[in-house]
């Protein structure tokens, strides 16, 4: 009985050693693993609903930045600009004219009218006052002279409002006034600045350079506002998303070199971009279920796809070398 102990003690130092010797030439040895290749992908849509007038590119074409690739219909946002516009030019007109006052010939108008009145209230006067010295000499009436004070007093009236409207004339336009002239130039300004970006929003235009990977409407159709149009796919901007366990984790540093080889056995240079604070369960796509069930961190690393041979959805292979050593 205490050989056969001797002997499984021996077995197991035995086994220990050899699993401590594999550990050990894991943590020298790469990092391998697998994942799919993704890119960056723009979904351009358009600001405004309407109907599309053209679309002028295919799925597979390469575009440029700035590059037209889609028009809305702007017949209704024209016709409003052109209201707005005639509106603005109406307020501004108007605020000219508050601010420039009354013209010379309005003053001299007024000047003349005051001028005439003021002599028939002067022989107003003058009949006022023979009507009364007619009757306390008994020769007049008193409805006569009544008469001639009213018409006298009418006239004065009259005097007196045309020499009001003569000192407002030329005291112009009140300041609230010209404050509220202003205020609708301003608002009239800003509807056509809307409209004039609404004609601008119905243009759209390729942010960056990249290929056409989807059409997702047609010239003609009625599209709501946010709705895309085309998938823009930059496959210079294109990165492998890979897992690993959390022992290997401190063997990685953003910046680190890493090989990353296609299944036809091409083999080409990236970098780590990013590695994921969190751990998560690695994804249903990757590896077999009892991989799955692991936790895992994600590191995403950048891709030289310069030749265009990584795709959206392509598997690769990263190996990554310990921090400080050559892949």
């Amino acid at each position: 009985m205490r050989a056969a102990v001797v002997v499984v003690g021996v077995v197991c130092a035995v086994n220990a050693a050899l699993a401590s010797g594999c550990a050990r030439g894991s943590k020298a040895g790469p990092i391998v693993a697998s994942g799919h290749v993704e890119a960056r992908e723009v979904r351009l849509a358009a600001k405004y609903g309407g109907k599309v007038a053209t679309l002028s590119v295919a799925e597979g074409d390469q575009v440029t930045a700035g590059q037209e690739l889609a028009r809305l219909e702007t017949t209704e946002a024209s016709l409003a600009l052109e209201q707005a516009q005639a509106e603005r030019r109406q307020a501004e007109a108007e605020l000219r004219l508050r601010l420039a006052g009354a013209r010379r010939e309005d003053r001299a108008e007024l000047a003349a009218q005051i001028e005439a009145l003021r002599v028939d209230l002067a022989a107003a006067e003058r009949d006022q006052q023979r009507m009364e010295a007619l009757l306390e000499r008994g020769s007049g009436t008193a409805k006569a002279r009544d008469d001639a004070r009213a018409r006298r007093d009418a006239l004065a009236a009259r005097l007196e409002a045309l020499r009001q409207a003569q000192a407002r004339m030329e005291a112009g336009s009140r300041p609230e006034e010209i404050e509220a002239a202003r205020a609708r130039v301003a608002a009239a300004q800003a509807r056509a600045g809307q409209l004039e970006q609404r004609l601008k929003d119905a243009v759209v235009i390729a942010p960056t350079a990249g290929l056409v990977t989807e059409k997702v409407a047609e010239a003609g159709e009625m599209v709501g506002a946010g709705a895309p149009l085309v998938v823009v796919t930059n496959l210079q901007d294109a990165w492998l998303n890979v897992y690993v366990s959390e022992p290997d984790l401190g063997r990685i540093r953003l910046g680190q070199p890493a090989e990353v080889h296609t299944d036809d056995g091409q083999v080409r240079q990236g970098r780590v971009a990013y590695v994921a604070s969190q751990a998560e369960f690695t994804p249903r796509n990757v590896q077999t279920r009892e991989e799955r069930a692991k936790l895992v961190f994600k590191v995403k690393v950048a891709l030289d796809n310069a030749g265009g041979i990584f795709k959206p959805g392509m598997p690769a292979e990263a190996r990554l070398a310990p921090a400080g050593t050559a892949p």
